[in-house]
C-alpha cells in the first residue's frame, strides 16, 4: 500500500501545460492545446466501501483549450496496488452528473455499489523504472475505434499522450505528449 500511495501523491494536485503550450505558441503550432488537471483523492467522498478496501479513487478534472475552444473532460479512476505495479481502472461518468458538473466542487456521496467499470477502457499498468512510473494501455472502444494512453510520470512532471485511431487513421492526438508540470 505505501508505494500505491506514493505513486498517488505524484497524481494529486493541480498541474498544467503552460511552459509547452507557450513553447507551442511561439513555434506556430496552433493546435496544441493548452491543458490543465487537477486531480483529487476522493475516498472519503465515496460511500460502502468493502472492508479493508485498499484502492484509491481519484478524480480527473481535465480541459483543454485550442483554437478558441475549451472542452472539459473528468474522469473517475481507481488506483490499485497489484503484483505487475500499480492498475489503473477507469469509472464510468455516475449517474447525475456531466462532463461540466462532475468535479470536486459539485461532488456529492457517490455509492460504491452503483460505480461502474468502464466496458471500453482496458485497464493501465504502470511500472516503476529509473526513477520514473511509465505505463498505458490500448482499448478498442469499438471494432475500428482504437485508443491509446501512453504515460510517465515522476517528481517534477507528468506526460501524458493519448490518441484515437479510426480504421487506423488517427483521429485525435499529438505526435508530442503533454508535459503538465505541478502549478
Amino acid at each position: 500500500m505505501k508505494t500505491l500511495v506514493e505513486f498517488v501523491k505524484l497524481l494529486e494536485g493541480e498541474f498544467d501545460n503552460r511552459e509547452q503550450f507557450q513553447d507551442k505558441q511561439q513555434k506556430k503550432d496552433i493546435n496544441f492545446p493548452f491543458a490543465q488537471h487537477r486531480n483529487t483523492v476522493i475516498n472519503a467522498n465515496i460511500k460502502h466501501l468493502p472492508v479493508a478496501f485498499e484502492g484509491i479513487f481519484l478524480l480527473e478534472e481535465s480541459n483543454y483549450a485550442s483554437n478558441g475552444k475549451s472542452h472539459a473532460s473528468p474522469h473517475l479512476f481507481l488506483f490499485e496496488e497489484v503484483e505487475e505495479g500499480i492498475k489503473l481502472t477507469s469509472y464510468e461518468m455516475p449517474s447525475g452528473y456531466d462532463a461540466s458538473t462532475f468535479t470536486y466542487e459539485h461532488l456529492s456521496s457517490l455509492n460504491y455499489e452503483e460505480l461502474k467499470v468502464s466496458s471500453k477502457f482496458t485497464p493501465a499498468l504502470y511500472q516503476y523504472h529509473d526513477g520514473v512510473w511509465e505505463g498505458g494501455s490500448e482499448s478498442m472502444f469499438t471494432p475500428v475505434l482504437k485508443f491509446t494512453l501512453h504515460e510517465t510520470f515522476s517528481a517534477d512532471r507528468l506526460e501524458v499522450s493519448e490518441s484515437m485511431e479510426m480504421n487506423g487513421k488517427r483521429t485525435f492526438g499529438f505526435d508530442d505528449p503533454i508535459i503538465y508540470k505541478r502549478k
